[in-house]
């Protein structure tokens, strides 16, 4: 637990340019201190003790505003940012270096049992609002921007954007950085695709504008 604390206390020194040091993030980071309660409430799942369990996590939401269920399962070095109104489901799973604003959703749907909360892979990042549905993964180093719902899976080295989300992806490679933690500044999937078939009429356009040229010059 304290080699995970370790690493969840560097994630942040690394990612956040507020923080000035390890003492201060421990001391006056509510996602620090909801993380330290979920490993503990997580303990008690994992040994059947339900009850007491949930008891911790609902006293953590009470103390820091961070909602984690117990049976979740969460990687080192997760920076919940601020952190306010974040709500993680029961059979979500988080890998390493992810980082979550507030009032982030990784719920399920429906009421299925098992797996019904999302998945997110290694260095994922979540924008503030966000609202991810169901349990389908969010590839590695793909990143959810602000204020977006997702409803299906995103793929690996992508950006998800909008109501519902649609994916961005640059021909396969990778279009964001694992550490630029910009929410706001991502790529707009209907923008690009507007751009496009703009592009595509002024290129009709042109073509048939030479077609009467070349109908009027046999005519002459």
């Amino acid at each position: 637990m304290f080699k995970r604390l370790r690493a969840d206390i560097r994630a942040i020194k690394e990612r956040d340019p507020a923080a000035r040091n390890g003492l201060e993030i421990f001391l006056l980071y509510s996602g620090v201190h909801a993380l330290i309660w979920y490993r503990i409430a997580h303990w008690f799942y994992k040994h059947r003790l339900f009850f007491i369990a949930r008891m911790l996590s609902q006293f953590a939401r009470f103390l820091t505003g961070i909602e984690i269920h117990p049976g979740a399962t969460i990687g080192t070095g997760l920076f919940i940012d601020h952190g306010s109104g974040v709500v993680i489901g029961e059979t979500t799973e988080i890998g390493d270096n992810c980082t979550i604003y507030q009032g982030v959703t990784l719920g399920g749907t429906g009421k299925d049992k098992g797996k019904r909360h999302p998945t997110l892979g290694n260095n994922v990042l979540v924008g503030s609002g966000a609202k991810i549905l169901g349990p389908f993964k969010v590839g590695d180093n793909s990143r959810i921007a602000a204020g977006a719902v997702v409803l299906e899976e995103v793929p690996s080295d992508a950006t998800a954007v909008g109501v519902p989300a649609r994916v961005v992806k640059r021909n396969g490679i990778r279009c964001v950085e694992s550490q630029n933690l910009d929410q706001i500044h991502v790529p707009d999937p209907v923008a690009q695709e507007l751009s496009r078939l703009s592009a595509e009429v002024q290129k009709l356009q042109a073509e048939i504008k030479l077609l009467k040229e070349q109908q009027t010059d046999e005519n002459i």
